[in-house]
């Protein structure tokens, strides 16, 4: 789940800011400032790549394991903590304000946060804490200079972002470290809510597109754009990915990427226009290559299910 934090985030803070009455502009720039909260705390994926080099061969999924073998070193820990990011968040609000006070306040933060990580998790948690670091403060400043936010705005969506974030991760992989630094795991395990380690993949995600299907709502209802105005009928090609059940094997969280790349490849029927020279624009691309890509999962779905 990588898109799916930020639609979310966005969804939340943008229809509460409409629902609590604020202008149709303030509340987009709100929600969208939450969405790149949301995305911060896979910055710890940045050392996932140097798995790569421990492969020796051209088998693709060698180099799939070794990358994500590698992520486990750090990822889901550091920075996917409830206990760190209201700190984090506080910091990246003073960050961004013209006040060489608050300024300073948010470079002892910072600081205080790397070295608190240096001390728990060593050099590797450290080097991953100072990215963070340096992410969620180019994020506020960005919001304040191109969107208008305060530190008020930038405290409340950098802590929704930052908190709804691990929540996402719950269904895929290793479950995020909620607490660290604190010795306390809350779950020692994924939830697995099905014995069959294929629909555990497809609850995986389902949850993807219900997230990224909140944001385009989200996104529709605060401005005003009837959402079926980009959805274009060719989605509906998208059921034909059931097919695939007869052909791939079935896929599981360990062992996903020939499903998660072909289903994801369905999405081209929102930007492929037959009758058409020239490429759609952006919106009617978007939302009708992701309605293709619902049909194909319910269709893969029902078609499993069923075989």
């Amino acid at each position: 789940m990588f898109v799916g934090h930020e639609t979310l985030a966005f969804a939340l803070v943008a229809l509460a800011a409409v629902h609590y009455g604020l202008g149709r502009e303030r509340a987009l720039a709100l929600g969208v400032a939450a969405g790149l909260f949301a995305a911060i705390p896979d910055v710890d994926m940045a050392y996932a790549p140097l798995g790569l080099l421990t492969v020796h061969s051209a088998d693709a999924l060698a180099a799939a394991n070794a990358f994500w073998g590698a992520s486990t070193a750090v990822h889901r820990a550091v920075t996917h903590s409830l206990v760190v990011a209201p700190f984090a968040a506080a910091v990246f609000a003073l960050a961004a304000t013209r006040t060489h006070r608050h300024r300073a306040l948010a470079g002892a933060g910072a600081l205080a946060l790397v070295g608190l990580t240096l001390a728990v998790s060593g050099v590797l948690g450290g080097a991953v804490m100072v990215l963070y670091a340096l992410a969620g403060l180019a994020v506020a400043i960005l919001a304040r200079r191109r969107l208008d936010l305060g530190p008020r705005a930038l405290a409340a969506t950098a802590l929704v972002g930052l908190l709804t974030h691990p929540f996402g991760d719950l269904l895929t992989g290793t479950p995020p470290d909620f607490l660290y630094p604190l010795p306390w795991h809350l779950l020692a395990a994924r939830p697995q809510p099905f014995a069959d380690p294929t629909l555990d993949l497809l609850a995986a995600f389902a949850l993807e597109l219900t997230c990224l299907w909140a944001g385009v709502y989200a996104y529709h209802r605060v401005s005003g754009t009837p959402l079926r105005e980009p959805l274009h009928g060719r989605a509906a090609a998208g059921a034909a990915y059931a097919l695939a059940a007869l052909v791939i094997t079935p896929p599981t969280l360990d062992v996903s990427y020939h499903f998660v790349f072909s289903v994801v490849a369905v999405g081209a029927v929102g930007v492929v226009e037959p009758t058409k020279r020239r490429l759609p624009d952006p919106a009617s691309a978007a939302v009708t290559g992701l309605a293709a890509v619902t049909a194909a999962g319910v269709g893969y779905t029902l078609a499993y299910l069923l075989l």
